[in-house]
């Protein structure tokens, strides 16, 4: 008996114990049991003109996956994924490359059936060959921004031409089908003879919805809607990517990028800050409706943003300190006084999601949470977590009062209005990116000089910044940790000690916590939504006892402001904006012509 008939009654075993479909969730049934197209695009929508965006920085790479360098803004564009996620639904995806999504009960592999119908833009098919030269691809970049969401991926077989399998090491991670869902697949016979990612800049070849048509090193690039796209009329593309070309053009100022847009170089923009949303937004463009402002409801969780402490570095390895420099962030002047009052203190990694801790632990979370009494501090159980409110009139006396006591438990001494300890004089640099960030570090830096700290601000173009930071070369960054409605694997990457010494990774605060790792384990093997929920609830409780960051704010709106000149649809999704799905109105362009708007965009 052959080999490969044995293989074919292993594989014919195993797909009786399996259950396929055209779409996937990870917990419970799709939105979407026989989908035309989603409820939150146009499916008349026109394909017609051009749009200019911005981007802050630069770009060196065309290589998405590269461990060093930017990539382009806009890639996402140029490759086509196994699948495709949906908007409106917090952890469900729906097959593009793959027509089928053939899941193993026990959660030990998946397996993809490809559309035969799929191609790169050169008009040759998509094989299972060129998905297993994608995900080898991958794992040979040794970028931890992507390796790490393949961890659990023991081995890729080629079954035949049009289908793959992924085995797991184990049956806990629930979220890997997905993961492997998203996955960019790049053509294999395109790269045959060189190293993938070797020329940086050469224009590779593709096979979304869009191909690039020009490229300027550093300060913009150009796709185009490619016409023969194999998936214009698929469900998942059917009212999307509607515009002709798309342009994206880099700043190394927002400032200078804000006013560009007023002057109508680009055509749209999510607002990041509230001093601009409030203020920065004037003209006679503004007056006359030709640039509109919007705000967009959202469910989306807000993630972390916040001053980042370094523990690596020893003056902030004392949680004390770090719980004592809480006390001197004033937030609610910073809202009334610098913000306009439009945001919300950030309360937990996961708020305004049902992931949140709140309160004291709850029965099954202090049932979690009471494996590891003995290296959690006694509050966490006995209090819920609450972060110093001040008072908006600038007075940060009483947070600074605690502040002092708290770093005196911890054996500094203010000596000639200078603290030290050990003949060290507290001092440390604050590294930004964005000097927008600067008015909301200077006050804080203030309340510090109070307590005898001296805070050094210190802005970075963007590369030396990234350098720094994929090093860990910094004391304190503002840094941001995204989450999603559904956390698994991603969270080793944000909290693990093993991504703790891994450079370019999340680890900003450089966690090394035995606590965090077994919650995070147990997030990744959660069987349920319930177990899912009670494990990040766990997680963020014990996160934000350890203060590893001074939390800041977040919006529950997106800020969007444009030209004139677009419809979207009435339905916006639950948890995005829903871009691709917006299009160019003819009638409205010439509007804004006859309102003597010159927008060059041909």
């Amino acid at each position: 008996m052959s080999k490969y008939f044995i293989l074919f009654i292993i594989f014919a075993l195993t797909y009786a114990e399996t259950f396929s479909d055209k779409a996937f969730s990870l917990m419970g049934d799709v939105k979407y049991k026989d989908l035309k197209y989603f409820d939150y695009v146009n499916p008349y929508a026109p394909k017609y003109g051009s749009i200019k965006l911005f981007e802050m920085g630069s770009f060196d790479t065309l290589n998405p996956i590269a461990p060093k360098g930017i990539a382009a803004a806009g890639l996402e564009l140029f490759y086509d994924t196994l699948s495709v996620r949906s908007e409106d639904e917090p952890f469900s995806e729906y097959g593009l490359i793959a027509e089928r999504i053939q899941r193993d009960n026990d959660n030990n592999f998946v397996i993809f059936h490809l559309n035969k119908e799929a191609r790169f833009h050169d008009g040759s098919e998509v094989s299972a060959f060129d998905v297993e030269f994608s995900f080898k691809a991958i794992l040979n970049s040794k970028n931890p921004l992507v390796t790490r969401y393949y961890a659990d991926v023991d081995n890729v077989v080629v079954v035949d031409k049009w289908t793959i399998r992924f085995n797991f090491k184990n049956n806990q991670n629930k979220e890997l089908p997905l993961i492997l869902g998203q996955m960019q697949i790049f053509p294999k016979n395109f790269y045959e003879g060189r190293t993938f990612g070797e020329n940086p800049l050469e224009i590779p070849l593709g096979g979304g919805p869009y191909k690039i048509q020009s490229v300027d090193p550093g300060k913009s690039i150009t796709y185009t809607l490619h016409e023969d796209y194999w998936a214009k009329n698929h469900p998942v593309r059917i009212g999307q990517y509607n515009f002709k070309k798309v342009t994206y053009e880099y700043y190394k100022d927002d400032s200078v990028a804000l006013e560009a847009f007023k002057a109508g170089a680009y055509d749209y923009r999510q607002e990041s800050s509230a001093k601009n949303w409030a203020l920065g937004y004037t003209g006679k463009y503004l007056k006359s409706g030709d640039i509109k402002k919007e705000e967009f409801a959202h469910s989306l969780p807000s993630g972390m943003q916040g001053f980042f402490f370094n523990t690596r570095r020893a003056i902030f390895s004392d949680v004390r300190v770090r719980k004592a420099l809480n006390y001197a962030f004033n937030f609610e002047w910073s809202n009334k006084n610098l913000f306009y009052s439009q945001y919300t203190r950030t309360k937990s990694y996961f708020d305004n999601s049902p992931l949140a801790s709140f309160s004291v632990p709850l029965q099954k979370e202090k049932e979690i949470l009471s494996q590891f009494k003995d290296e959690l501090p006694p509050e966490l159980f006995e209090k819920p977590f609450e972060l110093f409110i001040h008072k908006e009139n600038g007075n940060s006396r009483a947070g600074l009062k605690k502040a002092q006591e708290i770093l005196q438990e911890a054996g500094w001494k203010m000596i000639n209005g200078r603290l030290y300890k050990d003949g060290q004089h507290f001092s440390f640099e604050l590294l930004l990116v964005s000097p927008a960030m600067e008015r909301v570090a200077i006050p804080f830096k203030k309340n510090l000089a109070t307590l005898g700290i001296d805070m050094k601000i210190r802005t970075l173009d963007t590369t030396q910044y990234i350098n720094r930071l994929r090093n860990f070369d910094y004391d304190m960054i503002v840094g941001v940790i995204p989450q999603s409605l559904s956390p698994g694997n991603e969270q080793n990457y944000f909290f693990s000690s093993s991504s703790a010494d891994e450079q370019g990774s999340r680890n900003y605060a450089g966690i090394k916590n035995r606590v965090v790792d077994a919650l995070i384990e147990k997030i990744i093997k959660a069987q349920n939504r319930e177990d899912l929920v009670d494990y990040t609830r766990a997680l963020d409780r014990v996160l934000l006892w350890n203060y590893y960051v001074i939390p800041h704010f977040y919006n529950r709106n997106f800020r969007i402001a444009y030209w004139n000149r677009f419809e979207h649809p009435l339905i916006t999704p639950l948890y995005g904006i829903g871009f691709w799905s917006w299009w160019v109105d003819e009638q409205k362009e010439k509007t804004l012509i006859q309102h003597n708007v010159k927008l060059k965009r041909e």
